[in-house]
């Protein structure tokens, strides 16, 4: 008996073989960068990262040594820049020195003390003139560390700034008591200069030529005012030094109570539009509360649970048609036109693979190939069918699944020994256990 030369007896190995060839051609070297090539490529941005880090580092440090003597001329401060040494020594003299740490604490403080003088230093300018204003109203006696243009124009219009002293040598040169005992000053620092010198309610201590002095003292309605331009003479790495603590002892010792206040961030006057609670009415606040409630009602009252649950036994016996049915409405609810293909063909491929002999694990691609070998196919064809083709409609989508079921039962007739058939074989008894 003559075999027919177009039925091929070993298709299987005829699919290998024509595997191997298109896996071959389509092989090109390995482009995986190894840790090396890697190391290379990462190494300006390895470096970036560590000059940035460095960098950081660095200027935290110099930041952090700037700042790391605490607040600027804070009673408690014992670093260079505080100036807890002249607080520590007005205490042992007897005078007792409140600490207030808000703008409303300075003004308790100086309303219930008998006879107060302030010390006031706002290095940033936090307080707004009218704020300066209310509390210049309440001491006999301030003295003003560094004041800034805010303050000069609110409290001390005729004094403005001399900029930075060039002198070597700082005598008082005025008729100030607590200057003339000072006798000198610690050179350099910023100055001060009266715009109106023949007022005679102004006096300018320690100048440093050309109009600008180190101290200015302004006699406001039996009010004692003395501005004091550079802060080096309070504190602690200065005061030491030439005639800086007799001067601050003998203009804050004055009194028996001193009220040492340094702004802060918290003194900021509050400015901008008003909030929203601000501007709706009184009752919008209840309604919103009782409109939740309601809500919150109406969840617990629609949510509750319709009874206890029912405990079925597992398994759950389902007809295959039903899951069929279930399962394709839920397919056409959603337009789910390319999953339905795909369980489609992920079964074809299944049924493909037994027929023509490979094993469960084969690759589509194997059984595309085996396929177009056996029925004499186009590859790029058979692979449409089982793979590449996206049905677009419900017509592409009955278009393929005609598709599908014609190439299995070419199959089917171009195998010997097997019968073809046209649909997937329904499971056993009409029904599946989940």
């Amino acid at each position: 008996m003559t075999a027919d030369p177009a039925i091929d007896p070993t298709p299987t190995r005829r699919a290998q073989r024509l595997a191997e060839r298109e896996q071959s051609a389509r092989l090109t070297p390995s482009s995986t960068p190894t840790v090396r090539t890697a190391g290379r490529r990462a190494l300006f941005w390895v470096l970036a990262g560590a000059g940035a880090v460095i960098l950081s580092i660095v200027a935290s440090l110099i930041v952090g040594g700037s700042t790391a003597g605490g607040v600027p001329l804070a009673a408690s401060n014992p670093a260079p820049a505080g100036s807890r040494a002249l607080v520590e020594v007005l205490r042992q003299q007897g005078v007792n020195v409140t600490v207030a740490d808000t703008f409303d604490d300075a003004i308790t403080a100086l309303s219930t003390s008998t006879d107060p003088t302030l010390f006031f230093a706002d290095e940033n300018g936090y307080l707004s003139a009218a704020q300066i204003t209310q509390l210049l109203r309440l001491p006999s006696r301030a003295v003003v560390s560094e004041p800034d243009f805010t303050f000069l124009d609110a409290v001390a219009p005729g004094v403005g700034f001399g900029g930075v002293s060039t002198a070597d040598a700082l005598s008082a040169d005025c008729s100030v008591p607590a200057a003339i005992r000072a006798g000198t000053l610690s050179p350099g620092g910023t100055t001060l200069r009266i715009v109106d010198e023949s007022s005679p309610d102004m006096t300018g201590c320690f100048p440093s030529g050309d109009g600008a002095f180190s101290m200015v003292e302004v006699a406001r309605g039996g009010q004692s005012l003395t501005l004091v331009a550079q802060p080096a003479v309070f504190r602690n790495d200065e005061i030491g030094t030439f005639g800086n603590a007799a001067l601050a002892l003998n203009l804050l010792g004055v009194s028996d109570t001193v009220v040492w206040y340094l702004p802060t961030l918290a003194d900021v006057p509050r400015t901008g539009p008003p909030s929203l609670g601000a501007l709706t009415p009184g009752w919008v606040t209840p309604v919103l509360l009782l409109l939740m409630l309601t809500a919150f009602s109406a969840f617990v009252w629609r949510g509750r649970r319709f009874g206890p649950l029912v405990a079925e036994n597992l398994p759950v016996t389902v007809r295959a048609n039903e899951t069929m049915e279930g399962r394709a409405r839920l397919y056409s609810r959603n337009s789910a036109r390319l999953r339905a293909i795909d369980a489609l063909r992920i079964g074809a491929l299944s049924r493909l693979a037994t027929r023509l002999g490979l094993p469960r694990t084969a690759h589509h691609s194997e059984i595309t190939l085996a396929v177009a070998a056996l029925t004499g196919q186009p590859v790029a064809e058979v692979r449409a069918i089982l793979i590449d083709d996206v049905p677009h409609s419900d017509s592409d989508l009955v278009r393929l699944s005609d598709h599908l079921a014609d190439l299995e039962t070419l199959v089917g007739r171009m195998l010997p020994g097997t019968t073809p058939s046209s649909s997937p074989p329904a499971p056993p008894h009409g029904r599946i256990d989940i």
